[in-house]
C-alpha cells in the first residue's frame, strides 16, 4: 500500500514525497509525487510518525484501573482517533490487590492485541509516592517504596513494567531506585515534596525521568533549587501536560530553554472524562468533577487531565513558538527513545514499523495506521 503525495515528517525536515507499506511496516520512502497505481492520496496533510502517550489513565469513561481487559481495549480504539498509535497505560495509587490486578489485565491485553493503539507496557505512578505531594491519589493507599512490593506489585509481569514514580525523598527510595535501574525499568521522580539534595541521592541511585514537571512537587527557588531545579540540572527527561492549566506556557518555554526539545515529552495524563462533556467522575476511586474541561477534585486539586495528544501537540506549536518539527519530537521520537524502543517506532525510517498518524495543517486528524493497517 502506498501513502501519496503526503509531507513526510522526517528527523532530518519535511519532504515532499510518498511511504509504501507491507506486511506491517515501512519499506521504502518516495521523494517526489507518486502518482501512478492504487494507494492513499493525502495531498496537502502531513505525514507523521504516530503519537507515543507514555501516561494516560483512560478516556471517553473507560479507567485503566477498571481491572478488565474490554476497558484497555476500549481506551485503545479511542486513542487512535486522536492520533496515539501507541501508549503506556498508567496506574493509580491504590488497594495493592487492585494495583496487582490491573497490572495483570494491562499485560493480558498487551500480549492479546489490542484493536486500536499498541500497548508498549504499563507505567506505575504510585504507590511509593509522598502523602504531602498525593495530588489526586488517595494517601491512605500509598506505601514506603520497596522492592519487595514492588515485585509483589508486578507479580509474573515485572517485564511489563515501564515507568514507576518515586518521591526520592521517602526512606527506602534510593534503594528501590537503584534496584529499578539494574533491571532496565525506568525510575521516575515525582509526587514529591523532596529537595534537591534528595533529587540528587535519587539521581546518583538511577533516575531518569520526571512525571509531570511542576505538578505535583517541591518548585524551583534560588536558595534551594529542589526538585524543579534537579531536572533542570540533570539529563532527566520531563514529561509536560501542556493543556495551558497543569502548566503556563511561558514555564513551558523556560523549560524548553532549560532542558532542550530532545529531552521533553508531552504526555495527555487523561482520566475517564476525556473526549466527553462535563460532568461527575473518578479517578483513582476518588470522585472528580469536571468543568470548563478542567477535571479536579471537590477541593479544587487538579486531577489528570481532559488533554489528547493531538491538542497538545497543536498547543505546541501555537503557544510555544517551536517548529512543527520540534514539536512533533516531543510526542514521536523522545518517547520511543526514553522506552528504548527507537529502532522500530517513532519515527518514518525504512524498516520500522508503519505506525503512522495524516493531519492537516491544523493537526486535525485524518488517517491513523498501526503496524500498517488503517484503523482511523
Amino acid at each position: 500500500m502506498i501513502i501519496k503525495n503526503g509531507r513526510i515528517i522526517t528527523e532530518k525536515g519535511i519532504i515532499e514525497g510518498s511511504v509504501e507499506i507491507d506486511k506491517g511496516k515501512i519499506i521504502r520512502i518516495y521523494n517526489d509525487k507518486y502518482p501512478k497505481g492504487e494507494g492513499i492520496d493525502v495531498s496537502g496533510c502531513f505525514i507523521c510518525p504516530g503519537f507515543i502517550d507514555i501516561h494516560i489513565h483512560g478516556i471517553e469513561g473507560h479507567d485503566c484501573m477498571e481491572g478488565n481487559i474490554e476497558a484497555i481495549n476500549e481506551i485503545s480504539k479511542a486513542l487512535i482517533k486522536y492520533g496515539v498509535t501507541s501508549f503506556l497505560p498508567a496506574t493509580m495509587t491504590e488497594d495493592l490487590k487492585k494495583i496487582r490486578k490491573a497490572v495483570e489485565i494491562i499485560s493480558n491485553t498487551k500480549s492479546k492485541g489490542t484493536a486500536g493503539a499498541k500497548i508498549l507496557g504499563i507505567n506505575l505512578e504510585g504507590p511509593f509516592i509522598s502523602p504531602s505531594m498525593a495530588g489526586a491519589q488517595d494517601p491512605k493507599y500509598i506505601k514506603k517504596p520497596s522492592f519487595d512490593t514492588f515485585k509483589d506489585l508486578a507479580n509474573d509481569y515485572i517485564n511489563e513494567i515501564k515507568i514507576v514514580t518515586i518521591a526520592p525523598e521517602e526512606e527506602g527510595a534510593v534503594e528501590l531506585i537503584a534496584n529499578l535501574n539494574s533491571i532496565g525499568i525506568i525510575a521516575s521522580v515525582g509526587h514529591t515534596n523532596g529537595n534537591y539534595d534528595d533529587f540528587i541521592k535519587g539521581y546518583k541511585a538511577g533516575i531518569k525521568h520526571c512525571t509531570h514537571l511542576f505538578n505535583a512537587m517541591t518548585g524551583f527557588h534560588h536558595r534551594q533549587p529542589n526538585i524543579v531545579g534537579g531536572v533542570f540540572n540533570s539529563d532527566v527527561t520531563a514529561e509536560m501536560i501542556l493543556d495551558g492549566v497543569h502548566i503556563h506556557f511561558d514555564a513551558v518555554k523556560v523549560a524548553l530553554k532549560v532542558k532542550g526539545i530532545d529531552k521533553i515529552i508531552l504526555v495527555s495524563d487523561a482520566m475517564m472524562a476525556c473526549g466527553l462533556c462535563d460532568g461527575l467522575y473518578s479517578l483513582g476511586g476518588q470522585d472528580v468533577y469536571v468543568k470548563d474541561g478542567q477535571a479536579r477534585l471537590k477541593d479544587g486539586t487538579l486531577a489528570g487531565s481532559t488533554l489528547t495528544l493531538s491538542k497538545a501537540l497543536y498547543n505546541a506549536v501555537n503557544n510555544l513558538n517551536i517548529t512543527l518539527i520540534d514539536a512533533i519530537k516531543m510526542v514521536t521520537s523522545n518517547p520511543a527513545k526514553l522506552l528504548k524502543l527507537d529502532n522500530e517506532i517513532g519515527y518514518i525510517k525504512e524498516g520500522f514499523y508503519a505506525d503512522i498518524v495524516i493531519f492537516d495543517d491544523d493537526i486535525n486528524i485524518k488517517h491513523v495506521f498501526v503496524n500498517g493497517e488503517m484503523k482511523f
